[in-house]
């Protein structure tokens, strides 16, 4: 197995990343060009073009923003909608499986949180060495206590 990476170390899906914040720019570039050539279209029509661009691109955006943050206090998950900071301790298994989205940390509380910020959609084999770090800094950081495995 090999070193695990050293701290801070952020994990996000670049290629995606870039793709997604392109796109929104373009989208909103092009919906905001069409309303203002759009000579027909009253000054509110105009405004809700440019804001139905806005829309899509923040909503690219918060696609844009996953990301894994691994620090010497433990993991920080950026997913679309939230943010959850995990203790080392809390992350029992990091699981990337064929056919998996993205990967999934299995927690100590029995409860698996999804990592959006290593996916292997475009770039899988980046995705698998970013997994394969983090699994390795879980690992390494672990807290082996036999008595919390009993039951």
């Amino acid at each position: 197995m090999s070193e695990p990476p050293t701290l801070p170390v952020t994990f996000r899906p670049g290629h995606t990343r870039a793709i997604l914040l392109t796109a929104g720019a373009a989208i909103f570039v092009t919906i905001s060009g069409v309303a203002l050539l759009l000579e027909q279209l009253g000054p509110g029509e105009k405004l809700s073009f440019v804001l139905t661009g806005a829309l899509i691109f923040w909503v690219l955006a918060r696609l844009a923003r996953v990301k894994v943050v691994a620090e010497e206090s433990g993991v920080t998950v950026v997913n679309i909608a939230g943010e959850r900071h995990l203790e080392w301790a809390e992350i029992l298994q990091v699981n990337l499986r064929p056919g998996d989205p993205w990967v999934f940390l299995n927690l100590s509380d029995g409860t698996s949180l999804p990592a959006l910020g290593i996916q292997p959609g475009i770039a899988r084999q980046r995705a698998i060495a970013d997994a394969r770090a983090l699994r390795a800094l879980a690992e390494a950081r672990a807290i082996h206590d036999p008595e919390q495995h009993q039951g």
